[in-house]
């Protein structure tokens, strides 16, 4: 391939990736722009490589098995303000962390999910099936064969990577056994504290009450009369 071809398949696949709507698979983009796989990958290279060095607000990138134009992750300040000034429809918490279960957990049941989070979870699967992150990928093999969920690959797009081997590990989000232990040591300590502030100031550690005197003595040998 020659300069002028390349030049050529370089400005096809921009106009490709400009129009579509979601990451294009380099075997479409080789058949489109009509150079075999092995040169669109080494087009392709160029083109990120090229992008970066001269100092574009976007980037080339490989996500969900394909290829797409994307902002450049040092604008996301810039991005995220424009994307909340209209932003109406954006998932709940709930949402969030049943998604994350999904992510981590695949193939996995509405039950299993539900167990994990201790509340039902029917109407936030459909919510996220609707929009189109999840998906029915097997059925389980026991009595019911309850319907298995996993991401899709709009999951892997809106997350910007391009299989979920790429999420991070959940290690990184959870302490230590060491940290836990210290801070299972931390309550022991505060919990027996407040216990013994409380036995301090229980009946035991209430002052003996001041004894009233005996009432005056009348010369007769009766007691006074109350005045």
């Amino acid at each position: 391939m020659n300069d002028g071809q390349r030049e050529e398949a370089r400005r096809a696949v921009e106009a490709i990736l400009m129009v579509a709507d979601s990451p294009v698979d380099p075997h479409l983009l080789a058949q489109l722009v009509e150079i075999s796989a092995s040169e669109l990958s080494r087009l392709m290279s160029e083109m990120v490589t090229y992008y970066e060095e001269t100092g574009r607000g976007f980037e080339l990138a490989q996500v969900a098995g394909g290829y797409r134009f994307q902002s450049h992750h040092d604008m996301a300040p810039y991005v995220e303000r424009f994307v909340l000034e209209g932003q109406t429809a954006r998932l709940s918490a709930a949402a969030m962390e049943t998604l994350a279960i999904i992510a981590y957990k695949q193939p996995i049941s509405r039950a299993q999910v539900a167990a994990i989070r201790g509340v039902n979870v029917d109407g936030v699967c459909r919510t996220l099936e609707g929009r189109g992150y999840i998906a029915e990928v097997a059925r389980d093999s026991g009595p019911g064969q309850a319907v298995l969920f996993g991401t899709t690959d709009r999951f892997l797009e809106r997350m910007g990577i391009n299989s979920v081997e790429e999420l991070p590990p959940v290690a990184e989000f959870v302490p230590g056994a060491d940290v836990v232990e210290a801070l299972e040591h931390g309550l022991r300590l505060e919990t027996g504290g407040e216990e013994g502030s409380q036995a301090a100031s229980g009946p035991e550690a209430v002052p003996d009450q001041a004894v009233a005197p005996d009432p005056p003595v009348a010369s007769d040998g009766d007691p006074s009369p109350e005045t």
